[in-house]
């Protein structure tokens, strides 16, 4: 069965230096984009991420300083990329949580305006998780009945998350075929910024996902508190956590 999709559909999968979303870079992304029609354009991309890879980082997926030394930087290839990202809805594996925000805190990095509001995001280890809790290994034995080589490897990850996808629409038939319902049931839909430190609650109100004012909404707790906005901003959050923060403060004063 076909996934039914109303534009482009990008897959991917990214390596990086280290997993945190701030401080750390993308040194390897593969990109799998599928029209509305089925056809595809595939996009594998190393970058010198401009600092050491960890050695737990490479202990994952291989790759060292040496193997991208002589990469371009993500910024030299940062509008390029976007062009190709335009106008598209996302899926991965874990990405919901680690590659989209790492993805978009790149663009931010460098200057280079990225809008999130208008996509959609498909989780397929939050799909997974929720039917069949277990690995991407694991994942893609059981929808698909083959044996992940190269795992930890962008291609081989990116082209096992899009098998499975397809899979998971062919093997539950509560998942209904279509964008939107992937994204709600993928669990994106009520996260405010994509680190999930704001979400909204019930009430579809902006809150605190963390610390003493989780559960709190942002517009009472910056009234209450104002030094709590200056103390994110020069924390260590991600910028695309505190551009969310600065829009829902200038919402609440009028501006």
């Amino acid at each position: 069965m076909n996934l039914k999709l109303n534009k482009a559909l990008v897959i991917f999968d990214l390596e990086t230096t280290g997993i945190n979303t701030s401080k750390d870079r993308i040194i390897e992304l593969y990109m799998i984009k599928v029209q509305p029609d089925g056809s595809r354009t595939d996009l594998h991309q190393r970058f010198n991420p401009e600092m050491p890879i960890s050695a737990e980082a490479t202990a994952v997926h291989g790759i060292t300083d040496a193997d991208v030394a002589n990469e371009p930087t993500f910024r030299q290839k940062a509008h390029e990329l976007n062009q190709f990202l335009l106008n598209c809805d996302f899926a991965g594996f874990n990405s919901n949580k680690f590659d989209f925000p790492m993805l978009v805190e790149e663009f931010y990095r460098v200057g280079v305006e990225f809008d999130t509001l208008k996509r959609k995001f498909i989780d397929a280890q939050r799909i997974f998780h929720l039917m069949e809790p277990r690995n991407l290994s694991a994942a893609y034995k059981f929808y698909c009945q083959k044996t992940l080589e190269n795992a930890h490897s962008a291609k081989a990850d990116t082209e096992a998350t899009w098998d499975i996808i397809q899979a998971q629409i062919e093997h539950y038939k509560d998942l209904e075929n279509n964008i939107d319902f992937l994204h709600q049931f993928s669990g994106q839909s009520n996260l405010v910024d994509l680190a999930g430190r704001l979400v909204y609650n019930d009430k579809k109100q902006a809150v605190f996902n963390f610390g003493k004012h989780k559960g709190k909404t942002v517009q009472d707790v910056l009234k209450i508190e104002p030094s709590y906005y200056e103390w994110m901003m020069n924390g260590d959050f991600s910028a695309q956590t505190k551009k969310v923060l600065t829009q829902l403060r200038l919402e609440a004063m009028g501006k």
